[in-house]
């Protein structure tokens, strides 16, 4: 390891050591009682709220997975994943975050989405919570499996060390953060994790631009290449029989431009739907301590969003233009921001900028782990299991769960050449077909019953599962993001379900009228 590389080493310590230092400041309070670790006892403030479910929800794929489909493909794939994901982001926390703090409180003051789920549908048998409980397991081992990629990615490239072993530490260390001071720790953190990326993102744009000789050298650059500067198409790499994209004369090889049709566009920007059934953002919904306080965090996020999507996309397509030969595989594109950062920056700097992707990392493994953690020991192992478990039993479970899950993640980032843009939009799609349009009935829809809920959940998550394995591969027009067909099916079921099932009974309907708006809300509340 040579100087530079211990000097970034150095940076990145130093920040890991302050979020430790906020686990410990926290993990007193967190213990104090389940409700305190899993949603921080109701008591985020509008920018914690905002910054932290940004910052979680973004996770590693911001700085790498985005800025390397950019690089490898140019910006239509990317500029309309974002699109999909700002307008994603706005209507979220328009259109539900108030509707889901004050339903949560109404449904016997539900502290996790399955608890919320159960308790709207007044279950005896806790189906809806014991379903949405597995799927949060399932789909959260393969988002935590993207992080500890990301992580060895990382430490791998800038250190030049194996791959499995420094993702393994990546992973160890979330994890005994994550021990430590549960929801506010991780919500307090991530607040902190979501400057360091926006401000790594604007530094390295920046500095990016520069050095690439200024913005008309950078878009002549990508306008040079077919298909790399437009919304309509996109660019295609020619690889070798050794897989690495073809170098003629210095510079890269690339083939005819293909297409990028209007049922593609619609289909990426489909990415937005994924919002409505996110865990990790919408526990920030339930955890605000005050519902007229979401409009200024509606803003804040918003901002954000803009601002970091605009930079990763505008980060790939400066690094083409910087470094054009530099990495020659869809996987490693995905280190463009990191290799970026270190060409362009004092090494100390550098290591600060790192500690960017380190902060998109922890902060949504962190929430992973923890979500999927609560699914199991608060909702099947108290919820079902063992009913009469005490808090502190609870909190035993939660922990066992949180290794249990982080080994399975382990196992997914095993691949060196996983690429973390194409884990995440799995997981993406599952959360989303899953829970949103649950969610969106639930909260929206009064005539909505247990058995719609019930098959919209099983038929969203099992037609991601169908879609991407079975009838995706059958190509044309079935290539579309598993998220649109498996979204609009479990919206379909939902309906022809509820309105074929017995209405819901005048108990469910009194809540629902309770959670519509404030005013009624705080009849309800003061009875």
């Amino acid at each position: 390891m040579n100087g530079n590389s211990i000097q970034v080493l150095i940076a990145m310590i130093c920040y890991m050591a302050i979020v430790i230092g906020i686990g410990l400041f926290f993990a007193k309070r967190a213990n104090k009682n389940t409700e305190n670790y899993f949603i921080g006892g109701r008591s985020l403030g509008p920018w914690i709220a905002a910054m932290s479910a940004e910052a979680s929800d973004m996770s590693g794929w911001l700085l790498m997975g985005l800025p390397g489909v950019a690089y490898w493909y140019g910006i239509a794939d990317a500029a309309w994943t974002a699109i999909g994901l700002a307008l994603g982001t706005y209507l979220n926390w328009l259109l539900v975050s108030k509707r889901l703090r004050r339903y949560s409180y109404v449904a016997d003051n539900a502290i996790t989405l399955p608890d919320f789920f159960s308790n709207r549908y007044k279950e005896n048998k806790k189906v809806l919570m014991l379903i949405s409980s597995l799927f949060i397991l399932i789909f959260f081992a393969v988002y935590a499996g993207s992080c500890f990629v990301t992580c060895g990615k990382l430490f791998s490239t800038l250190f030049n060390t194996d791959y499995r072993l420094m993702m393994i530490l990546g992973a160890v260390f979330v994890l005994v953060y994550t021990f430590l001071g549960g929801f506010l720790a991780e919500s307090a953190s991530d607040f902190m994790q979501a400057i360091v990326m926006i401000c790594a993102l604007i530094t390295v744009l920046v500095l990016g631009t520069i050095h690439a000789g200024g913005i008309h050298a950078v878009i002549e650059n990508a306008r040079s290449i077919p298909g790399f500067f437009t919304f309509f198409g996109m660019a295609n790499p020619e690889l070798g029989a050794d897989g690495l994209q073809k170098i003629s004369d210095g510079s890269p090889v690339f083939g005819e431009a293909s297409k990028y049709g209007f049922l593609t566009i619609i289909s990426t920007l489909s990415w937005g739907l994924g919002y409505f059934g996110m865990p990790q953002v919408l526990l920030r919904f339930i955890a605000i301590r005050k519902t007229d306080e979401l409009k200024r965090s509606r803003r804040i996020a918003t901002v954000w969003v803009l601002i970091s999507l605009f930079a990763a996309v505008s980060i790939g397509v400066i690094g083409r233009a910087m470094l054009p030969t530099e990495l020659r595989t869809a996987s490693d594109s995905e280190n463009i921001f990191s290799i970026m950062s270190s060409t362009l920056m004092h090494p100390l700097l550098a290591g600060v900028v790192m500690a960017g992707i380190l902060a998109a990392t922890i902060s949504s493994s962190d929430s992973y782990l923890l979500i999927a953690a609560s699914a199991f020991s608060k909702n099947i192992f108290q919820g079902i299991i063992k009913k009469d478990a005490t808090d502190k039993q609870t909190m035993t479970v939660s922990r066992i769960t949180l290794l249990a899950v982080a080994l399975v993640g382990v196992l997914i980032a095993l691949d060196e050449d996983s690429v973390i843009f194409t884990i995440v939009s799995f997981a993406w799609a599952g959360f989303g077909a899953t829970f949103g349009p649950v969610m969106l009935f639930s909260l929206f829809w009064k005539r909505t019953t247990r058995a719609g809920a019930i098959a919209g959940m099983v038929s969203g998550g099992a037609m991601v599962f169908l879609w991407k394995l079975v009838i995706k591969p059958i190509g044309g027009v079935f290539r579309i993001y598993e998220l649109l067909p498996a979204f609009l099916f479990s919206c379909i079921v939902i309906v022809v379900v509820s309105l074929l099932t017995k209405k819901p009974s005048a108990d469910i309907e009194k809540e629902f009228d309770a959670a519509k708006n404030e005013e009624s809300f705080n009849k309800y509340v003061n009875g």
